[in-house]
């Protein structure tokens, strides 16, 4: 089964998270999981792909304008309709906006048609509402390694779940 994770990155952090989800997708066996930027999308895997996890950092509390002209432009001719769909982000402070960059690419992917999966607080700890999201500040002392976890076990219980529905 393959599933996909799409991002925008501005300084690595995003791609770099949506390299942990993609492995931990890839702990689930028979799943082949791989990470594409918008900018250089393989339409072929993503159409094959029983799932899409999109992702985003936060600017401004809000999805990236590239992310943004991505899912109004680029999704529509990837057939995602019927796919399992989920988000993740990243910002820079604790409270940067994480969880709106996260429900903006859910709507998104509920108006196209997807099955949007969070997992909540159905699979226990860590509890992932609607996406899991990563702070990487020094001030704050919080790094995005302290959130790799949680990316491994969305991307792993993403394709479980992604395994359940299409099989």
């Amino acid at each position: 089964m393959k599933l996909s994770v799409i991002y925008d990155s501005r300084t690595g952090n995003t791609k770099k998270c949506a390299e942990w989800i993609a492995e931990g997708m890839m702990r689930v066996e028979g799943v082949e999981a791989k990470t594409f930027s918008t900018k250089d999308v393989d339409a072929e895997f993503v159409k094959d792909s029983a799932g899409v996890v999109i992702g985003s950092p936060s600017y401004y509390a809000l999805m990236t304008a590239d992310m943004r002209t991505w899912l109004l432009e680029g999704a529509p001719k990837l057939d995602l309709g019927g796919k399992l769909g989920g988000a993740f982000a990243t910002v820079q402070f604790t409270h940067g906006g994480g969880d709106l960059v996260i429900q903006q690419i859910l709507t998104n992917l509920i108006t196209i048609g997807m099955l949007c999966y969070s997992g909540g607080g159905a699979c226990g700890d860590p509890c992932i509402h609607l996406g899991p999201v990563g702070v990487n500040h020094n001030v704050e002392k919080a790094y995005l390694e302290d959130f790799q976890d949680n990316f491994l076990i969305f991307g792993e219980r993403f394709a479980k779940k992604a395994k359940e529905l299409f099989g």
